[in-house]
């Protein structure tokens, strides 16, 4: 078995369409799994992200490339190409490409791509196996289905914000936002989820298909636990900081020299902690023998909880919750988790190559299969690397390649 076809999708062409950071984390999900992805690219300015910096790339000599790092995170394994979608040119070119791509990635405001001729409908009549996914922010259809949105949008109105950050009774109390674009991050991989899916779906239909993927439904189905608390009282989540709204003991524990959390999950994990703790006999309190129990008397364990715990180094405290199985773990910075053995050891960060010669730092994804591997070698591209050797492969002469140049339609 060849390198390539040991990737799962080494089957699969993508034509992405998209940009910023949704779609481009579902293609390059995609691209991880081994599927081919063009990402098309505006002449001259490209993805909006190559410009969301600092930081930057930097080569060797301490100049500036023109990749920032929020695009390089999300548009690894991709051959970029220069079109021009607003001319009629440009519009064959992207009809003649998706002719041949298993699947469109798309992420414009509703209608635009069918005005250019280039929408579900046009596209999946010269290819009707097209699986063709459209990412937006509230969807196809609806009263908000013609506004923009970011991330940031989406984690206020689903309802995000109001379960995240600490309760107003307490010091920096309100509403926060995640502290990565979760809602873009997720729907991208709902999105990934969902092509593959139809492709599945494919195999004994013969048909593609069209998603319809908004970022709102996406940030209401993250609600998960909390909307079902809601559903299942009619009591509107309070937000609650680190503290955990239906499993006690779990939050942010102060030690004498910084901060550690536990995350106890079982009756059994309590009373391990208070035997850690120099207290087993709180365990066989009646008020805190179940975690029902605990969660309706947290007023009485926190404070105690707290008065234990400050007595101890974290090292030495941690230490002794894992010997016994009590589920606890330092609060990392990003430097930090970095350099966790255990993330040290799975490979987490890697290098790339860059086209002019240097490594691009990459995150690796969690992908991991016994009998096939991922495609990780091709980092990031730069604008428009790929457009001469991808349209070669269409057919087009050097010649009718510098035309269109020519005529800006690349």
């Amino acid at each position: 078995m060849s390198s390539q076809q040991s990737h799962p999708l080494s089957h699969i062409r993508v034509l992405d369409l998209s940009r910023v950071l949704a779609g481009p984390w579902a293609s390059q999900t995609l691209a991880d799994l081994g599927a081919s992805v063009i990402k098309i690219e505006h002449p001259g300015a490209g993805d909006d992200t190559r410009a969301w910096g600092p930081p930057f790339l930097t080569q060797d000599d301490g100049s500036r490339t023109n990749e920032s790092g929020y695009y390089l995170i999300c548009n690894r394994g991709k051959r970029s190409v220069t079109v021009n979608l607003k001319s009629p040119r440009g519009q064959a070119l992207i009809r003649k490409m998706a002719r041949e791509a298993d699947v469109v990635l798309e992420n414009f405001k509703v209608g635009t791509l069918d005005r250019l001729g280039l929408g579900y409908e046009q596209l999946s009549k010269e290819n009707p196996r097209l699986v063709y996914c459209s990412i937006t922010g509230f969807g196809q259809t609806g009263p908000r289905a013609q506004q923009p949105a970011y991330d940031f949008m989406i984690q206020a109105m689903s309802g995000l914000m109001s379960i995240t950050g600490e309760s107003d009774d307490r010091p920096g109390g309100g509403p926060m936002k995640i502290g990565v674009p979760m809602v873009d991050l997720i729907t991208g991989l709902y999105a990934s989820n969902a092509i593959l899916a139809a492709l599945a779906r494919r195999e004994v239909t013969g048909q593609g298909d069209h998603i319809d993927m908004a970022m709102l439904d996406v940030g209401v189905t993250l609600l998960a636990n909390q909307a079902m608390n809601y559903l299942l009282t009619d009591v509107v989540p309070p937000r609650r900081g680190n503290r955990h709204p239906n499993i006690q003991p779990q939050r942010v524990y102060p030690c004498r020299d910084g901060h550690i959390i536990m995350a106890v999950g079982s009756d059994a994990q309590f009373a391990k902690l208070c035997r850690v703790l120099g207290h087993p006999e709180m365990a066989q309190d009646e008020r805190f023998q179940t975690n029902a129990g605990r969660v309706v008397n947290l007023a009485i364990l926190d404070p105690w909880l707290d008065e234990q715990v400050i007595k101890h180094d974290k090292a030495d405290l941690l230490a002794a919750l894992d010997r016994e199985g009590v589920p606890c773990a330092p609060i990392n910075n990003i430097g930090e988790a970095l350099r966790e053995p255990q993330v040290v050891h799975r490979e987490m960060q890697f290098s790339a190559p860059h086209p002019d010669g240097m490594d691009m730092p990459q995150i690796r994804s969690p992908f991991r299969f016994r009998n096939s591997s991922l495609r990780l070698e091709d980092g990031p591209p730069t604008l428009g690397q790929h457009t001469d050797e991808v349209l070669g492969e269409l057919g087009l002469s050097a010649e009718e390649i510098a035309e269109l140049r020519a005529d800006q339609t690349l």
